[in-house]
């Protein structure tokens, strides 16, 4: 199949769909992702979005708490803009019709979480994402210029590269003409040509064994990209959420929001004793990189498996009302959250770098832009202030779709390319190379670049890393692509990236830390050098 359109948007969580409805009006959009057009990192979004809604908030107060938690890192010309448009986006997204919790009184019930200095976060109970994607989703589905293929695998931009033309990452003029996609129903790959193309594909957590994100969470645009010659930047910066449930044969792993400290929840050690007044004085509501280390490091000096997070001082009732959703899950499993401590681990949960874009969402690449956790904005730096990113996700999409909407009327369909070449291409029939090889990345990723790092960590994760991009590269140049092929060779590229910028970095500095570069933060933690 061959299909020409305006504007192609790959992925379906909040990035995507805002972006589409922005730019429906103006030209044909079409829509492709992985797996359903719910299945995306925003619909596993239980905490909330933040904005200034309420004296005695302020935008300054909510600037000043980001670049904090960026650790001198963050983009502040990036933080303003995104803060001062805060209440117009959430205002926006009330319009297309997200509800959000209110209090007796009519005011929106407004949470804090860690890093916050003040109550600013809106939410729909402990489902806050899965209330936005439906709104978006309605919006969406009832627009009669917006097709939606679900099911579909995209492998790769398409820039002159593939007119045999050669590129770099230092060429100027490296231009996006749309994507290669794989059909669910044909097995073919299909050519999608396009004047713009927007990438919001969210994020890599599943380059590591134990992650929250969904089993989607591939690291696919930022890898396009990166093979596409665009520049891809401060990937060293993972960020592991401190608590997600201690459930082994869980995959996924469940998030336990961090909405759960700010409404009183405290971190304990598995005999019930507090730690986190052992490393800052902000306690269980710390910045996410300094909770998660005090974590990892508790574990490490008891030998235990899992620290406890102590609801049990709470109001049932309130409790249950405000996180239906944690309670059901934990009971599911046989711990009552108002009797019994909530087993919790840190594990991947959010990738702070990625594409590098402009404030307007444009790439390094002509007609290519990139909204939410794919993307590199500056605003975060090197830790995401919590509840952040779904704020992020809206105003860089608002802001490319505002942009892009001029680029396609000086912009043509670049009729010459050519279409997806499988000639001699023949069906791996031995599975087990691309599961082991899975296997293996996210074990070496989990034990050598995780929360703590070193430099004989990450040179032995490279040196791993090397061999299985090898063997991977070779089966993908003589197989019929699968989707699974494809995420494997993505999360190597992921893995690689990582690796390559936690070495380049020589400091600790927020989700980065390393033992060979260890720091005192001014002002920071108690005991922050841990």
């Amino acid at each position: 199949m061959r299909k020409h359109v305006d504007f192609l948007v790959i992925g379906s969580g909040i990035a995507g769909l805002a972006f589409a409805i922005k730019v429906a009006k103006q030209g044909k959009v079409c829509i492709i992702t992985k797996s359903t057009m719910d299945d995306t990192a925003t619909s596993w979004a239980q905490g909330g979005i933040a904005a200034v809604m309420y004296t005695p908030d302020s935008f300054e107060k909510h600037i000043r708490d980001t670049l904090i938690a960026g650790d001198g890192l963050c983009n502040e010309k990036i933080v303003r803009l995104t803060i001062e448009e805060s209440t117009g986006r959430i205002r926006e997204l009330i319009k297309w019709g997200a509800k959000f919790d209110k209090t007796i009184t009519g005011r929106y019930d407004l949470a804090k979480e860690g890093g916050h200095s003040e109550y600013r976060v809106l939410h729909h109970k402990d489902s806050t994402g899965r209330e936005i994607e439906n709104a978006l989703l309605d919006q969406v589905k009832k627009h009669p210029n917006i097709e939606i293929l679900e099911n579909y695998f995209t492998i790769d931009i398409i820039t002159q590269h593939h007119l045999n033309v050669e590129v770099n990452r230092r060429t100027p003029d490296i231009t996006c003409f749309g994507a290669y996609v794989l059909n669910p129903r044909t097995k073919l790959v299909d050519t999608i040509l396009s004047k713009v193309t927007l990438i919001a594909t969210g994020g890599a957590g599943n380059v590591y064994s134990n992650t929250t994100n969904p089993l989607i969470s591939t690291g696919d645009g930022i890898s396009m990209v990166y093979r596409a010659k665009g520049i891809i930047e401060n990937m060293e910066f993972i960020q592991f959420h401190p608590t997600s449930l201690y459930n082994p044969e869980e995959k996924p792993a469940f998030l336990i929001t961090e909405a759960l400290r700010g409404f009183g929840a405290v971190l304990k050690t598995r005999e019930g004793k507090e730690f986190m007044h052992k490393y800052d004085a902000r306690l269980s509501l710390a910045p996410r990189d300094i909770v998660a280390r005090a974590i990892d490091n508790e574990l490490k000096l008891n030998g235990d498996d899992f620290v406890g997070l102590d609801c049990r001082h709470l109001n049932k009732n309130e409790l249950i009302n405000h996180f239906p959703t944690i309670y059901a899950k934990c009971l599911s499993i046989g711990i009552d959250i108002s009797k019994d401590m909530i087993p919790v681990v840190p594990a991947a949960h959010y990738t702070c770098g990625g594409i590098r874009v402009n404030e307007f969402g444009r790439s390094s690449i002509l007609n290519l832009y990139a909204s939410g956790e794919c993307s590199s904005t500056g605003l975060h730096g090197a830790n995401r202030l919590a509840s952040n990113s779904l704020l992020e996700s809206l105003v860089f999409s608002h802001r490319a779709g505002m942009d892009s909407v001029e680029i396609i009327k000086k912009t043509e369909i670049c009729q010459e390319i050519p279409d997806w070449n499988a000639e001699g291409m023949v069906l791996n029939e031995e599975m087990i190379l691309i599961t082991q090889s899975m296997k293996e990345v996210q074990a070496l990723m989990s034990s050598y670049v995780g929360i703590v790092r070193s430099n004989l960590r990450l040179q032995r994760a490279f040196d791993r890393l090397e061999l299985l991009y090898r063997e991977t590269e070779e089966l993908y140049h003589k197989s019929i692509l699968t989707v699974r092929l494809c995420e494997l060779r993505n999360l190597i590229n992921i893995g690689y990236l990582i690796i390559k910028s936690a070495r380049a970095r020589k400091e600790s500095r927020g989700l980065h830390h390393s033992l060979d570069y260890p720091k005192i933060i001014p002002g920071g933690g108690i005991n922050s050098d841990f």
